[in-house]
């Protein structure tokens, strides 16, 4: 196996929540094949909320910043792949990244947008969260496969 990592941006609204919880799992879960990054399309806060759940997972992001992903471009960082994990509207927004990018368009939702009571939000924060991680195991699986890639 190739020891040269992938590298995965992630990018939502305002890096607050689903792209941190993306890069966190990828970065976790992929971490030998793998070197995510996660931007929004405007900066944000981090949600405290998901770093409550991600803790809660093993995964500690309490000492994590928002990126805006324009800087990203301006830096001229390049990526094998950029997953935006907003919704379809939202994503559109996402600048295109210069050369051989493989685009992919993951749709989850945003839990700033949630109502209720702390342990409700907590609670559909967990859905969202675990979710993600579903969603990054089966990216690890495929994108091992060589011709992922290609």
């Amino acid at each position: 196996m190739s020891s040269i990592k992938h590298k995965v941006l992630f990018v939502c609204i305002h890096n607050s929540a689903r792209s941190q919880m993306a890069e966190a799992f990828l970065n976790n879960m992929g971490g030998e094949l793998f070197e995510a990054e996660s931007a929004g399309i405007e900066k944000g806060k981090l949600n405290p909320l998901v770093v409550k759940v991600m803790a809660e997972a093993g995964i500690d992001i309490s000492g994590k910043q928002t990126n805006e992903v324009l800087d990203f471009l301006k830096e001229g960082r390049k990526y094998d792949a950029v997953v935006t994990v907003c919704d379809a509207a939202n994503a559109e927004k996402c600048p295109v990244f210069p050369g051989k990018v493989k685009r992919l368009a993951w749709s989850f939702t945003d839990p700033s947008q949630f109502a209720g009571t702390e342990e409700e939000k907590l609670e559909r924060t967990r859905l969202v969260r675990d979710e993600i991680k579903e969603k990054i195991a089966g990216f690890i699986t495929e994108a091992s496969e060589l011709k992922y890639w290609m």
